[in-house]
């Protein structure tokens, strides 16, 4: 077994730039080899698969990727599997191990939820909220990031496998606050198709719509599509409403109050 190194965590470690994907598959692998379950019980997944297949298209990689990096360190570590036992490790896999092997499980969850999350720290700085953990009941606010993200992924993969997609052009809006994720563009700059897009762990679950999203899809009507990927805890597939407002699907009205606390001072 390799002697695990010391580790002091610096700025240059995180600055996400300059983080290949590659690496953060790398060191997404070696967290889950060298914590376990417990890894999994961290960032609130119920297993490999199902962490696997989210954070793999989260990041845009084949889940699959993950698994093979996990399985190349396992043989350093005291678990149930032998991983890739045969032969030595890969150098720039032995780089990586060298650099985090030996971060404990906060600070290593942490460096893969910033490598991971679209908006790195900001994203991290919002699970601190504590308005965010009451209104997020079934899934951590990490998990339901991260299954967002790895919809948006999926589907930026098959859209053009989608019929009335095929011939568009792709805009990612999920920062532009328009009420929906991907503008679909066809011919004419002005003729779009707007999809917002939801990711479940399950084969079925509850998906919710904004006030704005559900505003925008008012307007748009079969011009708004709502596309659903469902079963990241097995093997992911999708379903796509067009007009969802008016579709086989029954949208209740949930109103609350959220308590929201400011600080003032004189200047």
């Amino acid at each position: 077994m390799i002697n695990q190194p010391k580790y002091q965590m610096t700025e240059m470690d995180i600055n996400l730039n300059k983080v290949k994907k590659r690496d953060k598959l790398i060191l997404i692998g070696l967290y889950f080899s060298k914590f376990n379950s417990d890894g999994l019980f961290k960032l609130d997944f119920t297993s490999y698969k199902e962490a696997f297949n989210i954070m793999g298209f989260a990041l845009g990689a084949k889940p699959a990727s993950i698994k093979n990096y996990r399985d190349e360190f396992d043989p350093i570590f005291p678990n149930m599997r032998k991983g890739w036992h045969n032969r030595p490790m890969r150098a720039y896999c032995y780089d990586i191990y060298k650099r985090y092997g030996k971060l404990d499980i906060n600070d290593f969850s942490n460096l893969i939820k910033l490598l991971t999350y679209r908006n790195g720290e900001l994203d991290l700085i919002g699970e601190e909220f504590p308005f965010q953990r009451k209104r997020i009941k079934s899934q951590s606010f990490a998990k339901r990031l991260l299954t967002g993200q790895a919809a948006e992924r999926y589907f930026e993969t098959v859209y053009r496998s989608i019929d009335v997609f095929s011939d568009c052009s792709i805009l990612n809006t999920t920062m532009m606050g328009c009420g929906f994720d991907f503008k679909l563009i066809m011919e004419s700059p002005s003729s779009f198709w707007g999809v917002e897009v939801k990711g479940l762990e399950g084969i079925s679950g509850t998906i919710s719509l904004t006030a704005k999203e559900h505003t925008v899809a008012n307007r748009l009507k079969d011009r708004y599509f709502l596309f659903i990927v469902k079963n990241f805890r097995e093997s992911p597939f999708w379903e796509l409403y067009r007009n969802p407002i008016k579709s086989k699907l029954e949208f209740r009205k949930t109103e609350q109050v959220i308590t929201q606390v400011t600080w003032s001072a004189s200047v």
